[in-house]
C-alpha cells in the first residue's frame, strides 16, 4: 500500500498532518452515503478532511473529495442538515499527530517514522 496523504488538523493556529481518519468510523456506522473516487494511490479513502478543536471538541470543518460521478463533494454531501463545523460525536479515539520531521519513509499507510 502506498503511503497515504494525511487528513489535516488545525490546532493552536498550526496545521498538522493526522495519521488518524476520524471520519472513517462515521462512514462505517451509517453506511457510506457517498461513493468517493480515489484521486490517486496516495488517497485511497477518496477524501481529505480538515479538522479543528473547537471548545475542546473535535470538529470537521471542511471536506475535499470527488464522487465517482465526478461531482465535487463537501460537508453538505455527508451532513446536509448540519451547518459546519460538524462535531465528531462518533469519534472517541486518539488523533495521532506525528511530531517533527519524517525520519524514515515507509511505503505503506501511516507507517513512516517521525
Amino acid at each position: 500500500m502506498t503511503s497515504q496523504v494525511p487528513e489535516i488538523l488545525l490546532l493552536d493556529g498550526e496545521k498538522h498532518g493526522m495519521c488518524t481518519e476520524p471520519l472513517a468510523r462515521y462512514l462505517r456506522s451509517v453506511g457510506t452515503k457517498a461513493n468517493f473516487c480515489a484521486p490517486n494511490t496516495s488517497c485511497w479513502r477518496g477524501y481529505i478532511g480538515t479538522w479543528e478543536v473547537i471548545d475542546d471538541r473535535l470538529c470537521l470543518t471542511a471536506l475535499e473529495a470527488t464522487l465517482e460521478s465526478g461531482e465535487t463533494a463537501s460537508l453538505a454531501t455527508l451532513f446536509p442538515d448540519t451547518p459546519p463545523p460538524v462535531f465528531a460525536h462518533w469519534f472517541s479515539g486518539v488523533a495521532r499527530l506525528p511530531p517533527g520531521e519524517m525520519l524514515e519513509y515507509v511505503h505503506g499507510g501511516y507507517e513512516s517514522a517521525y
